[in-house]
């Protein structure tokens, strides 16, 4: 059993996590990741300014997705998201700006491109 287990882990479990791991990695050694989700924060930065309501409305779009996709969308934008999520309750301002403010700090310090 021990080396059957094995076999499918090598064989098929290794190489998928290969295939989507690369390109992760490449998108991140490049800094193209640190532009993404520099991009993002700017919208949600713009949203908060111009109209709030859109953060409102890109929830409510997020949520009438199949699960699925919702899924998808929390592991490839798990920053911003939960930034959604921060400034979508009910705590005083300054602790939201605070918080979120935080969090993408955190997320663009994180795909900050360092040499091998």
């Amino acid at each position: 059993m021990g080396t059957l287990v094995t076999t499918l882990v090598d064989g098929i479990l290794v190489p998928v996590i290969t295939l989507v791991t690369a390109p992760i990695a490449f998108l991140a050694s490049s800094g193209l990741l640190l532009l993404v989700f520099a991009a993002l924060w700017a919208a949600f930065a713009v949203a908060l300014v111009r109209e709030p309501a859109r953060i409102e409305a890109t929830w409510r779009r997020l949520r009438s997705l199949p699960l699925v996709v919702q899924a998808l969308a929390w592991v490839l934008f798990l920053p911003v998201l939960a930034g959604i999520v921060v400034w979508r309750t009910t705590w005083p301002a300054v602790a939201r700006f605070v918080v979120v403010g935080g969090i993408a700090g955190w997320n663009l310090l994180v795909f900050l491109p360092r040499p091998a």
